[in-house]
Order: C-alpha cells, then sequence, then structure tokens
C-alpha cells in the first residue's frame, strides 16, 4: 500500500472517530476535541525505526539469558496475510527462547492449514473443541505454557524483532539488582492494516495507580512471570477487557496483597520498557481504529475496576468518561476517606485565559500540562484522568490530617481548608491568589517547598494524585 492510502484510511478512521465523539458529547466537546487533534497532528511527526540487521544480529550473539518466554495467542478465523504476519513476528526474534502457543478456536482450518506450513518446533499448535471466549480460549493455552514468562499477543498484530531481547534484558537487570520482575509492559504504537505504516505512539509511564485506575495504559506489550499469571488467569466475565482486568488484579496483588509486597517488591516488581515493542493493527473491526466496534470492552472494563475497588473495599462508583475506554473514580466520602494510600491532591489551576497555570508539579517542579487550554485533554488524554505526580502546587493542594503536621513542618503555617475544600491561600497572606486562584508562577522557593512536602508524602508511604 503507497503511503496516500495509508493516510486515506487513517483519516477516515479520525472522521468516524470524531462522529462518534460528536453524538456521545456534543457539539463543543467535539469542537475542541477535533481542534486538538489538528493541532497535535500538525506538531511532531512519528516514524518507527526498525532496528537494524547489525544490531538484531548483535542481539542473537550475545550471552543467552536463561529466561524461557511463552508467547499465547488465542485465534479465531484469522486471515491468512494477518497470522502469517504474528507468527513471523515471533519466530523472528532476536531472543529465540521461546514458544508460541496458537489456541485456535475456528470453525473451519483457516488457522490450522497456515500454522502447518511452519517447520520450526516452537510453534505449538492447540486446537480447541469450541470457541468459549477469548478469555477462556486464552486460558487453555495458558495451561500448556512452560516459559518462565507469559507474553499476551492478538491473533493480528505483531511484535518487533527485538521485542524479547528487551524484555529478557530488563528480567536479568532485575535480577542482578537482587529483585524479580513479575510484570513488564512496553510502549507501542499503531499500524496501518498492512503494517506498511505506523503512528500514534503510546509512550507509558512507569507503574502509575491512579492513572491505571483512569485507563489500561499498560495494555501492549504485557508479560508475566508464568506463576503469577497462571495463579490469576484471565476471566470470562471480563472478555473484551480481559487484559484491563488481568493486571488490576496483579497490581492489587503486587501492591495490596499482604504478604506480597513485602516478598515481592510491591512497586519495584512493575517494569515498564521504554521502547515501542508491539505494532497494533488497526482495521475496519478493530478496536483501534474503530473504538465503538467494541463497546461492550468498555463496559468490561467499568466493571473490572468496580471489582477492584471492591476487593480493597474502597466504595465508590466508576463512571465512563467522554473518552471510551477511560474512566472516572468517585470515591464516597472523597479518596482520603476511602484510600489510606492517598495522601495529597492536586487540583488544577487555571489563569485568565482559560489555561494550566498551576496544580501538578513534575519531578523538575515543572507544572505538569502548562498552558494546556482548559477544554483539551492533552496526550494520551491525561490531563484529564486522575493520576499520581510528583508534588502538588500548594496554591491548588489538599491533604489528609495525618500529614499535617509534615505541612506545616515544610511550609511554616498552618493547614486550613478554604470553602472551597482545597488549602487557603490567605493562610500565607497571598489573598489575590486565595481570590482568584491564579496569579503569578511560584517564587523559587515555594517550588522547592511543594517538592519537599510531595516527598515527605511518598516518605510514609502516600501518594499525590493529580485530581483535574
Amino acid at each position: 500500500m503507497g503511503q496516500g492510502m495509508g493516510q486515506a484510511i487513517m483519516k477516515s478512521s479520525n472522521l468516524r472517530k470524531a462522529y462518534c465523539y460528536l453524538k456521545k458529547n456534543g457539539l463543543k466537546s467535539a469542537y475542541y476535541a477535533a481542534l486538538e487533534r489538528i493541532m497535535r497532528e500538525n506538531g511532531k511527526t512519528y516514524r518507527y525505526r526498525q532496528p537494524g540487521q547489525k544490531n538484531l544480529e548483535a542481539q542473537r550473539a550475545a550471552d543467552g539469558y536463561p529466561y524461557r518466554f511463552s508467547i499465547l495467542v488465542p485465534a479465531y478465523e484469522t486471515k491468512e496475510a494477518y497470522l502469517r504476519e504474528m507468527i513471523d513476528s515471533v519466530l523472528g526474534q532476536s531472543y529465540g527462547n521461546l514458544e508460541l502457543i496458537i489456541a485456535d478456536a475456528s470453525r473451519s482450518k483457516q488457522v490450522e492449514t497456515v500454522v502447518r506450513t511452519y517447520a520450526d518446533s516452537r510453534l505449538r499448535y492447540l486446537p480447541l473443541k469450541e470457541n468459549k471466549g477469548i478469555a477462556d480460549n486464552t486460558n487453555m493455552a495458558l495451561e500448556k505454557a512452560g516459559g518462565d514468562y507469559v507474553g499476551l499477543l492478538d491473533h493480528d498484530d505483531v511484535l518487533t524483532p527485538d521485542a524479547l531481547y528487551y524484555m529478557a534484558k530488563a528480567i536479568s537487570q532485575k535480577a542482578r539488582e537482587g529483585s524479580t520482575a513479575w510484570l513488564l509492559y512496553s510502549d507501542e504504537d499503531k499500524g496501518n492494516g498492512e503494517m506498511t505504516e505506523y503512528y500514534e505512539p503510546h509512550f507509558k509511564p512507569k507503574l502509575n495507580v491512579d492513572l491505571l485506575l483512569s485507563n489500561n495504559y499498560i495494555c501492549h506489550f504485557l508479560v508475566m512471570k508464568r506463576e503469577l499469571m497462571q495463579e490469576l488467569r484471565l476471566r470470562a466475565g471480563f472478555d473484551g477487557a480481559q487484559d484491563y482486568d488481568l493486571v488490576l488484579r496483579a497490581v492489587g496483588k503486587l501492591l495490596y496483597e499482604d504478604g506480597w509486597k513485602e516478598r515481592y517488591g510491591g512497586r519495584q516488581a512493575a517494569v515498564h520498557i521504554p521502547k515501542v515493542l508491539y505494532h497494533w493493527r488497526c482495521h475496519g473491526s478493530s478496536t483501534a481504529e474503530n473504538p465503538e466496534s467494541k463497546r461492550y470492552a468498555y463496559e468490561a472494563g467499568r466493571r473490572a475496576l468496580e471489582d477492584f475497588l471492591a476487593c480493597r473495599g474502597w466504595k465508590g462508583t466508576v463512571c465512563h468518561t467522554e473518552h471510551l475506554g477511560f474512566y472516572r473514580v468517585h470515591y464516597d466520602g472523597g479518596i482520603f476517606r476511602q484510600r489510606k494510600d492517598a495522601g495529597a491532591e492536586a487540583g488544577r489551576l487555571l489563569n485568565r485565559r482559560g489555561r494550566i497555570c498551576g496544580g501538578a508539579l513534575g519531578r523538575n517542579g515543572r507544572v505538569l500540562y502548562a498552558g494546556l487550554h482548559k477544554n483539551f485533554s492533552g496526550y494520551m488524554h491525561r490531563a484529564v484522568l486522575r493520576q499520581e505526580v510528583y508534588a502538588a502546587d500548594i496554591r491548588r493542594m489538599r491533604v489528609r490530617k495525618e500529614l499535617w503536621a509534615d505541612f506545616e513542618e515544610v511550609f511554616g503555617v498552618p493547614y486550613r481548608e478554604g470553602k472551597d475544600g482545597w488549602f487557603d491561600l490567605a493562610a500565607i497572606g497571598q489573598k489575590e491568589q486565595a481570590d482568584k486562584r491564579e496569579a503569578a508562577a511560584l517564587t523559587a522557593e515555594w517550588v522547592a517547598k511543594c517538592l519537599e512536602f510531595g516527598r515527605r508524602v511518598r516518605e510514609k508511604g502516600y501518594t499525590t494524585v493529580w485530581q483535574p
């Protein structure tokens, strides 16, 4: 396919998404969503760079890691071209210690015929007697997995040729540090139907629980230690969002379940590899190109979140946002009442032009999403999603009672909340900011205090949460 044709298909996909968004959210929201997308697409371009043959050969010749990967693929009447590309992408890995298990629920011989043309012993074909859905079909393959780690791959997607090499490298690095990688994930992008063009890269952060409770940002490429995945399994009641449900339960176990956090390192057990290792194919019936094609999946995602809250004893409701696949959790009585791990909240601060000028601070002390219009959602909609952040801006901060003493020690003023529930800026003599909730940027002195308080919050086992 030529570049022009590929671009035409992507534009058609964008138009479809825009129309669906308009029906769901109204003209004003659709206008700003379209405007933001146009501005973003007129900015930096993305180009996936295939690893060179010299690099791949060097990876093949490198000292081998002792880890074996089981790649699980539930298949159903997969188009031959897609199936071959998927198989070739796995068997062609620069790191070859693997097995590819294809659990085939097809009625026809379409998938089997293709698989039988491969002579590679690492390819295992598992015919299923009936199609029980993606979760149960994957579980059948999971039962046969013999690798140290298990990776999930859709039947029409592909891995980059160096995907397993970087997974093995990350696992080995963890081992050298004296810990174990239990859950790993990478960045990803999307490809057109023929995988000749790649676009919309998803560059992900390290494990961020509140962002995960807003969206399954982990998604692809997901790899998990075999015994953990075999213990959890995929649940049929969440088909369409079975991977989201799996990740939520894994994170719940690693971070919150008695014994696991202490034994396996909590957050350190989850590893993000900042490289695109997975190409998500977009075609007419895929969720990637046409979100409306699997609305049931987003409802399943909402139920998976509700289950996560219930298992933690957190009372609240989960709602869909204007963006399909993105959620908002409303905690009964506020986040501090339900979440013992939440120490501080950072709210959104706007200037007179309706742009973000304060609220959440990054590690470098800069305001996150600074300058973004109040009706824009930002990259991957993160500006409108609850997420863990490094520190809160004192001009829009709320603190749980157990940390008031630390607040007063760091900032040198008593903690008190205003009528709007946020810290009362009048307590630090900033009447104008207290009235308007916006003004000049924080001075370096106040930024340093905010960062120090954020450090104290983490030191005491709490998180600071951006609440836009």
